[in-house]
């Protein structure tokens, strides 16, 4: 033991006694370079500057100003470095005693919670169960502070009272499709002072019937946003105006997601509206305004999906995992139910600030192209109509069993799809079949012609697919099928494609 001492001792001193030099060895350096080196340096100078002749003198002067500032540069970047380093040692110390603070905090919170839990739970036992939802009615919740997580669905419950709001339709709003398009153009125009001629109001509603998803397209201040916002209003049930961001890339931007931290579901307008929908039995529009500033196909793509689904009862969208009893009344299971009462409307513009819109969705929705300005007339005063879901689908399904295609069109139709696809490679496709079939029938009763309207579902679903073709090397093709077109349904019919195929023969300069 003696001996370990001794040694302890003497290794202890030796290490003190190191230290000291190293501190001494660090002065003794700071006083050889900053005043001994100093002071040599300038004896030197002075000596040698006695035999210096002008010219020497004239090099001698730039010279030394150089290695002063030199010097003063090094010794200033030393300094910056050492105190960046000081502050990025502080910096670290603060942060680990935040990092503790917020540990603490943390540890406070989860106490609170424990308490506050213990409390609802004591609450509950003595509070009367619910005999519509089998749990705690959803005014004891918010009065002993349980943390809802759908505030902005909630308020829609309690607006609505939790009762589907009924449409009470006057003698006057029992109009049939032709009679609704002539109204519709009528009150935009003296209500609203938006002018749309019929044809658009036609294709506007036949659109309606062969899809849930409409997409408004052409140029800037031809009224697409309009048209959605005066069906609104001509159906007294405003539409809601969703602005897409372009920093839109999945659903969760469009609908909203759950925040573990907060426990709440960050809802979103456009959620807000599609709930609202179901509580009404009228007709709703929710307009996407500018919808491919994102990638359509990135956000909308869960609802191309399920609006798709033959069975509307499987349109639902899930948005949270779990069921909470103070969750809002129309979730179940964490999913929504997407009604049959809404149609979402996008509007596209075509510039260099968007994406293009893919044939997977343009396949999937009833596409509308406004290129043409509004054209004045005089309208007649006109109100507006009430008017529910179930007539308007009533409508529709009888224009299907009323007027159905022609065979002598469908014969046509036939000789069209064979011609495109021999010379193309481009067929119609059973979706796009299907969307004919809707369209064509609800477009006739609205007041138009079969061939018209087949006419612009060509030029929307089938010709418009030929910009991606390389088109310049099919100027024979393009020309036969304008004969074709002519042979088929005569010379002052089928203009719209007709004039489509002109442009891209004049585009490319053939």
């Amino acid at each position: 033991m003696e001996q370990f001492a001794q040694w302890f001792i003497e290794l202890f001193k030796t290490i003190i006694s190191n230290i000291g030099k190293g501190f001494s060895m660090f002065f003794d350096l700071l006083h050889q370079v900053f005043v001994i080196d100093i002071t040599n340096y300038i004896r030197d100078f002075m000596v040698a500057s006695k035999t210096f002749t002008s010219i020497d003198w004239v090099f001698a002067i730039p010279s030394l100003l150089i290695l002063f500032f030199l010097s003063a540069l090094i010794t200033v970047l030393i300094i910056q470095l050492l105190r960046r380093y000081i502050r990025f040692v502080s910096k670290e110390r603060d942060k680990e005693e935040l990092l503790h603070e917020v540990s603490i905090l943390n540890y406070e919170i989860e106490s609170l919670l424990d308490e506050k839990n213990a409390i609802l739970a004591l609450s509950r036992t003595d509070a009367p169960l619910d005999q519509t939802r089998g749990d705690v009615p959803r005014q004891m919740s918010q009065k002993t502070g349980t943390k809802v997580r759908f505030p902005l669905l909630l308020s829609v419950d309690e607006t609505y009272k939790f009762n589907v709001l009924k449409t009470i339709m006057k003698e006057s709003d029992h109009l049939n499709l032709e009679g609704l398009v002539d109204r519709f153009v009528h009150f935009s125009a003296s209500k609203l002072g938006l002018y749309y001629s019929h044809k658009t109001a036609r294709i506007f509603f036949s659109g309606m019937a062969s899809s849930k998803t409409m997409v408004l397209e052409g140029i800037s201040g031809t009224g697409k946003t309009s048209l959605a916002y005066a069906m609104g209003k001509f159906f007294s049930n405003d539409t809601d105006i969703i602005s897409v961001q372009p920093s839109w890339r999945d659903r969760a931007e469009m609908l909203g997601y759950f925040n573990e931290f907060t426990k709440k579901f960050n809802e979103t307008e456009f959620l807000k509206a599609v709930y609202e929908a179901t509580y009404r039995s009228d007709l709703n529009f929710i307009v996407l305004d500018e919808m491919n500033l994102a990638r359509v196909e990135y956000y909308f793509a869960d609802f191309l999906s399920l609006l798709e689904m033959p069975n509307p009862n499987e349109w639902k969208v899930s948005l949270i995992t779990d069921q909470k009893p103070e969750d809002p009344i129309h979730l179940k299971d964490g999913k929504l139910q997407i009604p049959q009462n809404i149609w979402f409307i996008g509007t596209a513009n075509k510039d260099d600030s968007t994406f293009m819109i893919t044939d997977k969705v343009y396949d999937r929705v009833a596409s509308i192209e406004m290129n043409d300005k509004a054209t004045f007339f005089e309208a007649i005063d006109t109100e507006p109509v009430k008017m529910s879901f179930d007539y308007l689908s009533g409508l529709f399904n009888e224009a299907k069993d009323n007027h159905h295609i022609s065979e002598k069109t469908l014969e046509n139709l036939q000789k069209l799809d064979d011609f495109i696809i021999d010379k193309f490679q481009i067929a119609f496709g059973n979706r796009i079949n299907k969307q004919i079939n809707q369209f064509i029938p609800v477009y006739v009763a609205c007041g138009g012609d079969e061939t018209e309207a087949l006419d612009y579902m060509v030029s929307r679903k089938i010709l418009r697919k030929f910009e991606s073709l390389n088109v310049p090397f099919l100027k024979n093709e393009l020309e036969e099928l304008i004969v074709l077109m002519d042979k088929l349904f005569g010379k002052t019919q089928f203009m719209d494609s007709k004039k489509m195929l002109r442009n891209y023969i004049k585009q490319y300069n053939f």
